[in-house]
């Protein structure tokens, strides 16, 4: 019988992240400056982010850089990931598609987002700085970075979106038994923070206003330097691992995917997931399908715009070229998910704006009933976020049924969903509500997008 695990050994762990500008035909927009709009120099980056990471977020042409061996050595806490054929869930589906998914869920913050916190925080004790700030939406980003600092002996403090940091107070609580300081964002703490509870009074918070607090509280303290989750270039370089260690657990059983598929909030767990297959097509040695797929709730790509916009509310940082619904939007509070950020990867959406690859968007209420069928059928609770990738997954393997096609479907298992029982509670009980903005919401948040 074939294996429903695929493992790789520990000296299987990649040796080096993967850039996937240097293969990419059209490179992403630099980032530019919001008070010149000239692109972002090094020197003016690094009183925000570590310098080694500067030089990463800046390189379009290096194609490998080398996995530092202290992150290594952390990694191999819960790295390789296995990953899994989902033979009960094909089974359930009636489907002859082959149906596999990359779990990254195998630690304690629960998520994909360690492989970047460890390899941010490495740089950041290796500057020789206290430590570190950053926001959290779902609170897998903020949970992670703690432990990461923990590891390396620095500071954390993490600003929390208000509505997740009211909903997931055991998210909360495991940030703080690793060390980390959280504050409700948008908080008073910071004068951005108060400028944006005066101008949105009662607001519930979104990704774009924590950036906004963790980007000042950063830059206004000596030893202090910023790190982001999603989104950034060096995030998804950093994510590559996932995607190089499920290449070389396909080559490892002879089979190759034909569809590849994951949630996309930011970008960073789709990016990684994607990012050596996407070298392959792009180089013309490979070809994929390749599938984004987000909430309907947070529309970046199926109803955004491609333009340069502000990655935070506050609008004191870089303007980035992406996929984009508006700074101020502010996602509804009854969204159960992550997913929440208003911009997309200026890689992702690049490589989107060429045709590269395809973006579906999903309510609420079927994504979670994707995470029923699925937790059912493999043991497993997944993360909201991943739920959307596991309800593109379904459909794809039910679409292969109806034409007798026999396709390698692999999709991001970026998460558990244990901290989001809330959200399972709503759903269970039929009070979910599937949110939708309507075009004059959306438009009035798109209006607001620089002219650049």
């Amino acid at each position: 019988m074939e294996n429903y695990r695929i493992y790789l050994t520990e000296e299987e762990i990649p040796t080096h992240f993967y850039n996937l500008r240097a293969d990419m035909k059209t490179k992403p927009a630099p980032l530019l400056n919001p008070g010149t709009h000239q692109p972002m120099t090094k020197e003016e980056l690094t009183p925000v982010f570590c310098e080694e990471l500067v030089d990463q977020e800046l390189d379009n042409d290096t194609r490998f850089f080398e996995i530092p061996e202290e992150v290594r050595e952390y990694y191999r806490m819960f790295r390789p990931s296995p990953l899994v054929r989902a033979f009960n869930l094909e089974k359930n589906l009636g489907t002859p598609a082959k149906i596999y998914f990359k779990f990254e869920g195998n630690n304690t913050s629960g998520s994909h987002k360690l492989n970047s916190a460890a390899a941010q925080a490495y740089y950041a004790k290796k500057q020789g700085l206290k430590g570190v700030t950053t926001e959290t939406g779902a609170g897998q980003w903020g949970t992670a970075m703690s432990m990461a600092c923990s590891h390396f002996g620095l500071e954390c403090d993490v600003y929390m979106v208000k509505v997740s940091y009211e909903q997931k107070p055991f998210r909360r609580e495991v940030m703080r038994t690793y060390g980390a300081r959280v504050t409700s964002s948008p908080s008073e703490t910071t004068s951005v923070g108060r400028m944006l509870l005066e101008k949105y009074p009662g607001t519930t918070g979104s990704l774009g206003c924590a950036i906004s607090e963790a980007v000042e509280a950063a830059v206004s303290r000596e030893g202090y330097r910023y790190v982001l989750g999603s989104v950034l270039n060096q995030v998804l370089l950093h994510q590559s691992v996932i995607g190089l260690e499920s290449k070389a657990a396909f080559e490892k059983i002879g089979e190759k995917p034909d569809i590849i598929i994951g949630c996309t909030g930011g970008g960073s767990n789709l990016g990684g997931l994607i990012a050596p297959f996407m070298g392959e097509k792009l180089r013309g040695e490979a070809d994929y399908r390749f599938i984004g797929v987000e909430p309907t709730s947070c529309p970046s790509f199926t109803r955004g715009v491609f333009a340069y916009d502000f990655c935070d509310t506050g609008k004191v940082c870089p303007l980035a070229k992406m996929y984009t619904i508006g700074s101020g939007y502010i996602p509804a509070p009854n969204h159960a998910g992550g997913l929440r950020f208003h911009g997309m990867s200026p890689i992702l959406s690049q490589l989107y704006d060429d045709g590269e690859m395809e973006v579906v968007a999903y309510r609420q209420n079927e994504v979670f009933k994707a995470a029923e069928i699925f937790a059912n059928a493999e043991g497993i609770l997944p993360a909201p976020e991943s739920s959307h990738a596991i309800r593109a997954a379904i459909d794809e393997a039910l679409r292969c049924k109806e034409a007798g096609e026999e396709k390698v479907i692999l999709f991001g298992l970026s998460g558990t969903g244990y901290f989001d029982l809330k959200a399972f509670e709503q759903y269970n009980n039929g009070t979910m509500q599937d949110y939708v903005p309507s075009d004059e919401e959306l438009q009035a948040a798109i209006a607001t997008i620089p002219a650049v």
